[in-house]
């Protein structure tokens, strides 16, 4: 005999069975260092900025001046018969940036600096201020880092969620094509370009941030001497700190780009409220198994 309430009750598994499960995937300590960094990361962009605009130069070496040849990169402004331009040099190859790097506009008047004034904290030329503001956030990010690490390491996250196996590797190849495609398949655990890409950020670029901005410290050189020496001198730190900052924001553009593609709703309510709904288990897998 046909039972209307057992009827009702398959159609209410198996909906939920093609929507999917809803499951907790980020703890709240996850939330709270990932927000934390988030905001961290942004004010020491900005005033790093500030910081870098007082000399727009980078050198490999651990000396710099007119007595020697190490430049790499340069932006900078210049007075022609046409007008002020702004240009950078990279190389020794020279590009005309005016209006972005070199000249920028401040209202009506061009001003000569190398970042723009809304690309910097604060907007006007302060490095003062601006040293203060990266100082402060630079030491909320490595004690929040260091907290997170020992907290990771303890309860197993890092281990569990992080490191990526050997099965993992072996599907990186279908996952790369998968996210190329822009066909992503949401589940509890992080795919293999995530394990990469976050390992990549928490334990090389992070890392490498935070040593390469203490040997640029005349404290620290006090203190340490040789960790400037080890990493080619105060000048080629400077320039390292600079190139891991422009992966950081790539990393960042990138990692937007996945959120809007994979779902932003359900990206964003994972990482605000911890749950997140899964789709339907593929190929024998459970919704334990894979991620977008």
């Amino acid at each position: 005999m046909d039972n209307p309430h057992i009827r009702e009750m398959a159609d209410a598994a198996s909906a939920s069975a093609e929507a999917g499960t809803l499951v907790y995937r980020q703890s709240a300590w996850t939330r709270l260092t990932h927000w934390v960094w988030a905001i961290s990361l942004f004010f020491l962009l900005l005033s790093g900025l500030q910081i870098f605009n007082a000399h727009p130069t980078l050198y490999i070496g651990d000396q710099s001046g007119f007595g020697f040849d190490n430049e790499i990169l340069a932006i900078r402004a210049e007075n022609t018969p046409e007008g002020p331009v702004g240009y950078t040099r990279v190389f020794g190859q020279r590009f005309d940036t005016s209006g972005v790097l070199g000249l920028s506009w401040v209202g009506d008047t061009p001003v000569g600096r190398g970042f723009p004034a809304w690309a910097t904290i604060p907007s006007y030329q302060d490095l003062a201020t601006g040293r203060v503001v990266h100082f402060f956030f630079a030491w909320i990010l490595v004690v929040t880092l260091l907290v997170w690490l020992a907290a990771s390491l303890a309860n197993g996250h890092l281990r569990r969620d992080l490191a990526p196996q050997l099965q993992d590797l072996r599907r990186l190849p279908g996952d790369i094509a998968s996210h190329v495609r822009l066909r992503f398949h949401h589940a509890r655990e992080y795919n293999t370009p995530q394990k990469l890409a976050y390992g990549g950020v928490l334990f090389i670029l992070l890392p490498l941030m935070i040593l390469t901005g203490l040997a640029m410290s005349p404290t620290m050189n006090a203190a340490i001497p040789f960790l400037a020496d080890a990493l080619g001198g105060r000048q080629t730190a400077r320039t390292i700190h600079f190139a891991a900052m422009l992966l950081l924001v790539g990393f960042f553009i990138i990692h937007m780009l996945m959120i809007l593609a994979a779902g932003p709703i359900n990206e964003l309510r994972s990482i605000v409220t911890g749950w997140y709904r899964t789709d339907p288990p593929i190929d024998g897998e459970t919704n334990s198994g894979r991620s977008a």
